[in-house]
């Protein structure tokens, strides 16, 4: 048996941080993830008037800042979020509720993936933006004197994290922020949950409700599996964020490569620092194993996943789009046909993760079919998928798609090559060194 540990959650360090730096007075974050994503958030909120001060051992002193993030009053304060996605959504509305002119632009890349719903968002309560090249993409510049709370509506047919940017930001608002949801679906709502809970968890006040038979009903926010556009709608209340100490608990998305490593390697694994009743909606990753025939032990010291023969199945990843290479990389070793659906948004994340993931299994003679939402694996179980010498899997420069090509060579125990090992530091800086413990 092999025992890894999980890194902490990366969705979780950002809201924590966040949070943290918002708050009146200093609080101490442990267990932070450290990753380009999250430097990137850091130095942002760091510029915009907190203080943040590395105490070693994923540990973080904040002092947060006194009247909400100051911006550029000459110029725009300069707010790089590289390549990502969580940053620029996040902090796009946290930077509204603030004052002062903020300049947010990334990689060419973040500069193809849209942030419309948000902005537009932002801009009926109140804020000023302008996109310097595309409409509803970065760069942009926004302008402000703060938000003004009411009533307004949120889809997150693209990202959930827009949903989550201005949940967080609201409440710095004037007046209470009810915020409706519209669109056609909800995608990866459980990270709307985790946002929810990092809220509470730092003293904001918020309600939320759900529509039946044309009445509105204030609900549990935990009750909530899922969210119907034109159903739902959350109030957040004006307030300060509660310092304190925060503890960020370990990445459902991150251990997925660990886990499912036990279920195509040669040796059970043991993944510890994960909480089994996490919000997080990676968790469905036990779901999934069990239900393609893993042999799943949750225990006290850890998820134990140990080799089993796989089979395919049918799987609406709508609510955990970042598990999706993992899966499909799992399917290769599995007896049928996989089928992922609910899947469009996965085209617009650092790459297109459906075409990525077709052309990486590709490379070991898996077939795939892939549809406007949705993937399909052909599994080649009971014959074990081999790489052939001189294989280089590329990355385009996705953290995700670098990772989860590592499971392929398992079930022969070769090394995997990919074109930019680098590109892991982006969620799991340490990937490699605890991969290297499967060799």
């Amino acid at each position: 048996m092999t025992t890894l540990q999980a890194p902490a959650s990366k969705s979780v360090s950002h809201r924590t941080l966040i949070a943290a730096a918002l708050a009146h007075g200093t609080s101490t974050v442990h267990h932070a993830l450290s990753s380009a994503d999250l430097e990137r958030t850091r130095g942002i909120l760091h510029a915009a008037g907190a203080v943040l001060k590395d105490l070693g051992e994923g540990s973080w002193s904040v002092e947060g800042m006194t009247n909400g993030p100051a911006g550029g009053k000459d110029a725009p304060l300069d707010c790089p979020v590289g390549e990502s996605g969580t940053t620029c959504r996040l902090l796009a509305a946290i930077l509204a509720a603030g004052r002062g002119s903020f300049r947010i632009h990334g990689v060419e890349r973040m500069h193809e993936r849209p942030i419309g719903a948000l902005t537009t968002a932002l801009q009926h309560l109140g804020a000023r933006i302008r996109f310097e090249e595309k409409e509803g993409y970065p760069p942009l510049v926004i302008d402000t004197d703060g938000l003004s709370g009411g009533d307004v509506d949120m889809s997150i047919d693209e990202s959930s994290q827009y949903l989550s940017g201005l949940l967080l930001a609201s409440p710095l608002a004037l007046q209470p922020t009810r915020i409706a949801l519209t669109g056609r679906k909800a995608v990866s709502w459980p990270y709307v949950g985790l946002t929810l809970q990092v809220m509470e968890d730092f003293g904001i006040d918020f309600s939320v409700e759900e529509k039946e038979n044309d009445l509105w009903q204030s609900v549990p926010w935990r009750s909530v599996t899922e969210a119907r556009p034109g159903h739902l709608r959350i109030t957040v209340q004006p307030g300060s964020y509660r310092c304190g100490e925060y503890h960020v608990e370990g990445d459902w998305s991150g251990a997925s490569y660990l886990l499912a490593a036990g279920a195509v390697g040669r040796e059970p694994v043991l993944v510890t620092g994960l909480r089994a009743d996490s919000l997080q909606g990676d968790r469905a990753m036990l779901d999934i194993l069990r239900n393609m025939g893993a042999s799943v032990d949750i225990r006290s010291d850890g998820i134990l996943v140990s080799p089993s023969p796989l089979h395919g199945i049918t799987a609406d990843m709508g609510d955990c789009p970042d598990l999706v290479p993992t899966v499909a990389m799992l399917a290769a070793f599995a007896s049928g046909d996989t089928h992922i659906t609910n899947i469009a948004h996965l085209r617009i994340k650092e790459c297109d993760r459906l075409s990525a993931c077709a052309t990486s299994l590709s490379l070991i003679g898996v077939s795939t079919e892939e549809g406007a939402d949705a993937l399909t694996i052909h599994g080649l179980f009971p014959q074990v998928p081999a790489i052939p010498e001189g294989t280089v899997f590329p990355t385009w420069n996705d953290h995700r798609m670098a990772m989860s090509a590592s499971l392929l060579g398992l079930g022969r125990g070769q090394r995997v090559n990919v074109d930019d090992p680098a590109v892991v530091r982006k969620s799991f800086p340490d990937f490699w060194n605890v991969w290297s413990a499967l060799a």
